[in-house]
């Protein structure tokens, strides 16, 4: 005898799909609006994202000062302070020597093109054919000219530095004083985080997803800048041996953008490939700075890197391409500096908390169903005899 649902239990269930199908209509708003929230806000979001993250990746080296009896603040400072010492020295063995490679572009065009004349020969004949057949297919239809607002430049340095140095003057002592206060109170704060827990098991489990954040995120950061230091250094050395100018100021560049997966030592070699042609008259030469980086990177992304953060930490490749290309969308190179120590922070969150079943809200749990009232389930035993 089959006994009839209760009207109440038919409304209640008729009101918790109502409210499932609003949360996930809510959920879908807020991710679709979410990125460009980040992105249009980057002036508060990129630094204060950036100074959790970097507060973070020094917690070790904070509580390592505080169990040798170093007051909290103290060590907060000194944390800074060695951050920013790091920063400065990296930035100045790149930036100054730098500077001094963009002023000798100009004088270097000709040897660039020397380097690139059987190139260029064979782009220049290509280009002849396809404006001929450009011209040939627009004779039928003439195009109009687009017009478009012309931006201004920047008439002078002042002007520049007036219009763009406040600006990032701010946003970096902004993240420095996250960095800073973050530091500070994280004994305070994690305490209260922990202790806020009503039950012991959350407690706990609180316990267990802050340690697991601080040890995943500074272990892949230090790691990851002990690797690509050391791949700097190795660099650097190759280079100066076939002579190649400033060889420290390419090594760091080959450092930095090796933080950045697959996309950033394609460009390194990019950068080396275009400053061995500014330096060298024989093609081959001018390409041997590229080679070197990449045989080198080849070596560390294939051996060095597996061997070492491999056995730590485990990313899906894919995420790592989603989170490098949404971020820096968002934020451009910076985000892209981000993309894995933010992919880690959520990946290691989402694992304690629970990953969404977003296949089973859907369907399985009759959030959607196709045609109204979903069919009745028979027994398995009714289905196997067919009755």
């Amino acid at each position: 005898m089959v006994t009839p649902v209760p009207h109440d239990s038919e409304a209640e269930n008729r009101r918790d799909r109502l409210l499932a199908g609003l949360t996930l209509m809510i959920g879908i708003g807020l991710v679709l609006a979410l990125p460009f929230a980040l992105r249009e806000g980057s002036p508060f979001f990129l630094p204060l994202t950036a100074a959790i993250v970097i507060a973070i990746a020094l917690v070790p080296v904070l509580e390592w000062l505080e169990r040798h009896r170093v007051p909290a603040p103290l060590a907060s400072l000194l944390c800074v302070l060695l951050f920013l010492v790091a920063a400065n020295a990296a930035l100045a063995s790149i930036v100054v020597p730098a500077w001094g490679w963009l002023s000798i572009i100009p004088e270097r065009i000709d040897n660039i093109q020397d380097n690139l004349k059987p190139l260029i020969d064979f782009y220049s004949n290509f280009e002849k054919f396809v404006n001929r057949t450009i011209q040939e297919l627009a004779q039928s239809r003439p195009i109009r000219p687009s017009q478009t607002a012309a931006e201004s430049p920047p008439r002078s340095i002042l002007e520049f530095a007036a219009t763009s140095a406040p600006t990032a003057i701010i946003e970096m002592l902004f993240a420095v004083l996250v960095i800073f206060f973050f530091l500070s109170g994280w004994t305070r704060l994690r305490r209260k985080a922990i202790t806020s827990r009503t039950s012991f098991g959350g407690a706990m489990a609180t316990a267990r997803v802050i340690q697991d954040v601080v040890d995943d995120t500074s272990a892949y950061l230090g790691t990851i800048t002990i690797i690509n230091v050391t791949l700097g250094l190795l660099v650097a050395g190759a280079l100066w041996l076939i002579e190649m100018p400033t060889p420290l100021m390419w090594g760091g560049i080959v450092a930095l953008l090796n933080y950045i997966p697959y996309l950033g030592p394609i460009f390194a070699a990019v950068l080396l490939a275009v400053g061995g042609m500014m330096t060298y008259q024989d093609i081959w030469t001018a390409l041997l700075p590229a080679a070197i980086m990449g045989g080198m990177h080849l070596i560390e992304a294939n051996l060095i890197t597996p061997l070492v953060v491999g056995r730590r930490l485990t990313i899906n490749p894919i995420l790592i391409l989603v989170s490098l290309s949404f971020w820096g969308w968002v934020w451009g190179t910076p985000g892209a500096l981000l993309a894995v120590p933010l992919l880690i922070i959520i990946q290691t969150v989402l694992n304690a908390a629970g990953k969404p079943d977003i296949a089973g809200f859907l369907f399985e749990h009759g959030t959607l169903v196709a045609g109204g009232t979903p069919p009745p389930v028979r027994p398995l035993q009714d289905r196997e005899t067919g009755s």
